[in-house]
């Protein structure tokens, strides 16, 4: 199985690796989250038709499993939610590739952050039901794309960057030892009690699509404004993707 990275959104984002990886694979299986997220799938079928030569190989896609993102269980509600995926994907692999075959599966971003597909295929490996290798293409993260976007460097001389989630970021508050934290899966807009810390933010949403949006400064005069295009866009397209950078402002 192949696990190719296809960055963060913009198709140019895909390496010369992922494209060797793209034109190896003869089936590639894609996880469906419904219509309002039928562009992700989308791009990931325009990156097939862009980058594969032989336009023989198949896709192959079925409905994600539903999380349930009210339980007051998180970790065990993602296990479930991992636990559905890998059996879907086993049956999957087992049903639609040959002996021979060559699978893939295409992971926004990187398949090594914030990501559970190469956890996921560990599961399976370790039923022992089905067999195959696994090999990691890279991708452009989020985090990277940001941070180009923004202009900035993901880290100041010598010092830490700690990377966590707006969960943990509520529950932790920012990390003690880090200047720097880059903060993922935040559906809450953790960020904005901090806003009363000499902190800047560098946000982005969509990166790398055509609607891509941008907001930077200083975390207690653009909190609101965040906010506010972040609902506005959520609720237009109907899902959201976005990261950020806390920096805390050098005395």
């Amino acid at each position: 199985m192949l696990l190719i990275g296809i960055g963060a959104g913009d198709p140019r984002y895909v390496t010369q690796q992922a494209i060797a990886a793209l034109n190896a694979a003869d089936v590639f299986f894609v996880m469906e989250k419904g219509a309002e997220k039928d562009d992700l799938v989308a791009l990931r079928r325009e990156v097939c038709e862009r980058f594969i030569e032989d336009q023989s190989y198949r896709i192959v896609a079925v409905r994600d499993p539903e999380r349930d993102r009210t339980a007051a269980a998180y970790a065990s509600a993602v296990d479930d939610w991992r636990r559905a995926r890998a059996e879907i994907w086993e049956r999957l692999i087992a049903d639609e590739l040959g002996e021979d075959g060559v699978g893939a599966i295409l992971v926004w971003g990187d398949p090594s952050l914030y990501d559970s597909t190469l956890t996921i295929m560990d599961s399976i490996l370790a039923t022992g039901r089905v067999r195959f290798g696994v090999e990691v293409i890279p991708g452009i993260s989020a985090i990277a794309a940001l941070c180009a976007r923004h202009a900035i460097a993901l880290n100041r001389v010598g010092e830490a960057v700690h990377i966590t989630t707006g969960r943990r970021l509520a529950r932790e508050g920012f990390a003690p030892n880090a200047p720097d934290v880059v903060v993922m899966l935040d559906a809450h807009c953790s960020f904005d009690a901090l806003r009363g810390e000499p902190i800047d933010i560098y946000w982005g949403a969509y990166l790398g699509t055509p609607d891509e949006i941008l907001v930077a400064g200083a975390l207690g005069e653009v909190s609101d404004e965040i906010q506010r295009v972040r609902a506005e866009a959520r609720t237009r397209k109907g899902w959201i993707m976005d990261t950020y950078l806390l920096r805390r402002q050098s005395p």
